[in-house]
């Protein structure tokens, strides 16, 4: 056992941001396959973000078909690293990091996947804030599982009672109460 504790950060909704991202990136693939929705970032914000893209892209583009919805997932994906730059960054969690960082290992765990991750990281310069980072390719089962959390306790020989996690979803939270963490839940970025 170490002297440190541990502190696991999700990525979207908690560190970042990134409604307008997706907002942006599936208006524009919509438009690319002659669905023109009216659709604003407010409603996208409350009735699609965070919600799987065949759950919703039906709602707002009446009669889209389910090979249309793939191709549609498929050009947003390209299109998120042009979008990108209306990303934002919450900037109270990184300044706690920084004040927490001689007592805390920091770790990065998340639901998604590796060029997501590295992505918006990269974009803002903070992938070497993390002393580890768990994305979607790393863990067999995603949050609500407990796995990542405890894949990451594991690499730095903690318990959950030394951990807390910062979490904005109610999956994320679920997994910190699976794995027996002490969690803080982040409003106002989701």
């Amino acid at each position: 056992m170490t002297n440190k504790l541990l502190a696991i950060f999700d990525l979207y909704g908690t560190l970042y941001d990134t409604k307008e991202v997706n907002y942006r990136s599936y208006k524009e693939a919509l438009s690319q396959i002659n669905y023109n929705v009216d659709v604003d970032l407010d409603f996208y914000s409350k009735y699609c973000n965070s919600i799987h893209y065949k759950l919703f892209l039906p709602k707002i583009a009446q009669g889209i078909s389910e090979d249309e919805m793939n191709y549609v997932h498929s050009i947003k994906k390209t299109l998120y690293s042009d979008n990108i730059k209306y990303a934002k960054r919450n900037n109270h969690l990184f300044n706690i990091i920084e004040q927490i960082r001689n007592q805390y290992f920091i770790a990065l765990v998340t639901n998604a996947n590796r060029k997501n991750a590295t992505e918006i990281l990269e974009a803002f310069s903070d992938k070497n804030r993390f002393d580890l980072i768990i994305k979607h390719e790393d863990i067999k089962t995603p949050k609500p599982s407990p796995d990542s959390f405890e894949i990451a306790m594991d690499y730095f020989k903690v318990t959950s009672k030394q951990t807390i996690v910062f979490e904005d979803s109610d999956v994320g939270i679920k997994a910190a109460q699976n794995c027996g963490a002490s969690y803080f839940r982040v409003y106002g970025y989701n």
